[in-house]
């Protein structure tokens, strides 16, 4: 058996090795979301909306317990109430993930 990590693909525009991209680039922007509407990583609801070719679909509080959110620092797949309870910080790896991110959660995740 292979037990070498999967590298997760984070879709986006100009997309760094912390899932930072031409939208989102400061040293907080870290993360990335898994979307309901097509299973894929991307780094922000911009490059979803300029790059997947569908609108985008909010997670449904019944999901929540879906690993969607994924530290761009450790790659550690988080689950929507995992990340919604970190209080900006990677359970994992203790990164610091940004505060400003909670005004784009209903993008994301139904409220």
């Amino acid at each position: 058996m292979d037990n070498k990590a999967v590298k997760i693909i984070v879709r986006g525009k100009l997309v760094d090795g912390h899932t930072r991209c031409v939208h989102y680039n400061s040293g907080l922007d870290v993360i990335a979301v898994k979307f309901k509407c097509c299973g894929q990583y991307y780094s922000c609801y911009y490059c979803h909306g300029e790059m997947a070719g569908h609108p985008a679909e909010c997670w449904p509080k019944t999901d929540y317990d879906v690993k969607a959110v994924l530290c761009g620092m450790c790659s550690a797949e988080l689950t929507i109430t995992d990340y919604k309870a970190s209080n900006y910080q990677c359970p994992v790896c203790k990164s610091n993930f940004n505060p400003a991110c909670v005004n784009h959660n209903h993008f994301y995740f139904e409220q």
